[in-house]
């Protein structure tokens, strides 16, 4: 019984809610709709009224013209022929006449067409009367007439003064317009049948294009204005050339003609150069709005009754779900373990750090962990396993379709150790596994483990390139103890006996061979103390332009000897770079030498140094010490070994492999950076950034 209440009250609450949620709703419509109808009906207003200003505006610039055309040396037939051609190029006007400062008429013209008929009655009169008023005005300012008749209501008189070189006016030109294509988009603007148009003319009268219930009541104001109190305010409004809109009260727009319905008056000035001006008002019916509003209750009336129908079905169901409820909550239990355990694998599975990724049994990707995910493109789920790899080569593809179907097909695992395979672009060391799962489900059939050695390989190679570093210091130490001193005496004596034997004996040659040999091993005895002792030194700001040309001097000889061309480019608006003098010239001696060691006669060395990109020269930042060659270039697998101790590709007996060695231990204790690009047979770039001295200031503040 507990239970079978609550069904209904659930019905009554929601029917409850429903009913306050459609009232909410309509109050909240009425309102937005009122307003978006006010902003378009003002829109198009403005729209309507800035055609017709323009067009007003082409009349007084036609008038300014003839006044320009007048003013011009030349006699009456002249004028009164660019005249005709003004008067026949606007079909609009009708008649044109041209008066002194007196008012006298000096030109007329008539229109061929329809000049005549028009010109009849009060028109000429009209028309002096006019271009009298406008003589009062100054000059290029429009002056604009009543309507002629009710029979001739589009019919008005457009005058201006003419400007003469004292600024006084020196006559006036007068036209007669037919202005009903002037208000086409105002007649537009009203088309719709519950729209009405009040035009209220310059001189304060509603115009022919008015709707005349509207133009009656206009007139009755003065006497009736108590009984449309907002169409009142309307026309206060207009006189006074505000812009804006206006609601009117239904029993209001019902006397206006307008329905019963309320309306929305919307207003706006026309305005015409020279102050005058006309006023446009549309009365709208809301009539429109009201049906809309009651087709959305209809609407929302037949939501709220499928609301309903929806409620009492659901009251139903939950009442047979009772019997269910226990079964239902035993299996909420299991799905919420079974998520538990779903979650759990997936934070463990994203917490490895290998790439795991799964198979479906058609080989397509269902799944894969947080390591994979962020290296593999987003539409890889769902797609097959070439997708999870789209910078690999084919055959890189194809040994791991190749790995997945083995293990599939032996039912055990498959592995790839240490393979140098390029799956993401650039070539990397990777253990691939590939290990099959039962059969029962098949959306993960497979799963593909990618272990990514490239970043364990890059520390044992710097882990073995320090245990390189400390085997040379001990062993230069103990070479230099024990064989150095017997070298010594050894060459002593060598000389000793060339000496004795002189430039012609047959044995001088040989005794000269011992002892280049002797020098030989002497100078990388040196070199490997020089790496043995190597250690960070006390900088100071060195000029690098006399540097390098000390090292260009010193090598130039050995160059032409080579038959390589050396060349030299340092600027000399170069910052002072922070350093050890001598070591600078050794690693600037040690690259030159190897790059000339690399080339074949006829090669190219170039030393040069310039600000590093995006740093202007002068700044404090780096230097970059460049040394290029044409020669031989170093092969793609010996890049990352060119910079170890004894590594060297010269012949035997040419080169110890310590040269490279000592110029980076020299760069990293200057705290700068080396740089190698070398293509085989194209040559080899080195690029040394060496910091730049602090500025004296910047000295100064840091200590």
């Amino acid at each position: 019984m507990r239970y079978a209440l609550l069904p209904i009250l659930l019905l009554c609450a929601a029917l409850t809610s429903v009913g306050l949620g459609v009232l909410k709703l309509l109050e909240r419509d009425r309102a937005a709709l009122a307003q978006q109808f006010a902003s378009d009906r003002q829109a198009q207003l403005d729209e309507a009224t800035r055609g017709v200003a323009e067009t007003l505006e082409d009349v007084g610039e036609d008038l300014r013209l003839a006044g320009e055309l007048l003013s011009q040396p030349g006699s009456d037939a002249e004028h009164r022929r660019e005249l005709r051609a003004l008067l026949e190029a606007v079909g609009q006007y009708k008649v044109m006449t041209t008066y002194n400062t007196q008012g006298a008429e000096r030109l007329r013209l008539l229109d061929r067409r329809t000049g005549k008929q028009v010109a009849r009655g009060a028109v000429l009169p009209l028309m002096a009367e006019t271009a009298r008023r406008a003589l009062q005005r100054p000059p290029g300012d429009i002056t604009t007439s009543p309507s002629i008749s009710e029979a001739q209501g589009w019919l008005r008189v457009m005058a201006t003064a003419l400007p003469a070189d004292d600024g006084r006016p020196a006559g006036a030109v007068a036209v007669l317009v037919d202005t009903e294509s002037f208000f086409t988009p105002l007649r537009i603007v009203t088309s719709d049948p519950e729209t009405r148009l009040l035009l209220v003319g310059a001189h304060g009268q509603p115009t022919s294009a008015s709707d005349p219930t509207l133009a009656d009541w206009y007139r009755r104001l003065d006497t009736e204005g108590a009984l449309v109190p907002g169409f009142a305010s309307l026309a206060a409004r207009l006189r006074e050339g505000e812009r804006g809109r206006l609601p009117l009260r239904e029993d209001e727009a019902e006397r206006l003609g307008l329905g019963r319905a309320e309306a929305v008056a919307i207003f706006s000035p026309i305005r015409v150069r020279g102050g005058s001006q006309w006023f446009v008002a549309t009365l709208v019916s809301t009539a429109a709005l009201r049906s809309h509003e009651q087709g959305l209750i209809w609407q929302l009336a037949g939501a709220a009754l499928l609301v309903a129908l929806f409620l009492v079905a659901f009251a139903v169901y939950v009442a047979l779900a009772q019997r269910r409820a226990a079964a239902l909550r035993e299996s909420r239990r299991h799905a919420e373990q079974l998520a538990h355990l779903n979650d759990k694998t997936q934070k463990i599975l994203d917490h490895i750090p290998a790439g795991v990724l799964a198979l479906t049994e058609t080989g397509r990707i269902s799944a894969v962990n947080q390591v994979l995910r962020a290296r593999m493109p987003d539409s890889a789920v769902g797609a097959p396993l070439a997708a999870a790899f789209p910078q690999a080569p084919e055959p890189v593809v194809t040994r791991l379709r190749a790995l997945v179907e083995a293990a599939n097909a032996e039912a055990r695992p498959h592995s790839l150790l240490g393979e140098p395979l390029a799956l993401f672009g650039d070539e990397g060391r990777f253990n691939l596994h590939a290990v099959p799962l039962e059969a029962r489900d098949p959306d993960v059939r497979t799963l593909l483990v990618v272990e990514d050695l490239t970043n364990v390989r890059a520390l044992e190679t710097q882990l073995l390139r320090a245990e390189k570093l400390a085997t040379v210091g001990v062993l230069a130490a103990g070479i230099a103890h024990e064989i150095g001193t017997p070298l010594g005496v050894v060459r002593g004596r060598a000389e000793y006996v060339l000496g004795k034997l002189g430039p012609g004996h047959p044995q001088g040659p040989g005794v000269a061979v011992i002892i280049e040999q002797i020098d030989r091993v002497s100078r990388t005895l040196r070199q490997l103390l020089d790496f043995s002792r190597l250690q960070a030194t006390a900088v100071r700001p060195v000029a690098l332009g006399p540097i390098a040309r000390d090292v260009y001097e010193l090598l130039r000889v050995e160059a032409e000897r080579r038959k390589v061309s050396l060349e030299l480019d340092v600027p000399d608006v170069l910052p002072p770079v922070a350093a050890d003098p001598d070591q600078l010239q050794q690693v600037l001696v040690n690259l030159a030498l190897n790059a000339c060691d690399a080339c074949a006669p006829g090669g190219q060395v170039k030393l040069s140094a310039s600000p590093p990109q995006g740093s202007p020269a002068g700044s404090w930042g780096a230097v970059a010490l460049t040394v290029r060659d044409n020669g031989c270039g170093i092969p793609k697998e010996s890049l990352n070994q060119v910079f170890d101790p004894f590594f060297t590709t010269k012949k035997r007996g040419q080169g110890t492999g310590l040269g490279l060695t000592m110029v980076a231990h020299v760069v990293r204790n200057h705290g700068g950076r080396l740089e190698l690009e070398s293509e085989p047979g194209q040559g080899t770039c080195v690029t040394v950034l060496w910091p730049a001295a602090r500025p004296v200031t910047e000295e100064r503040h840091a200590s």
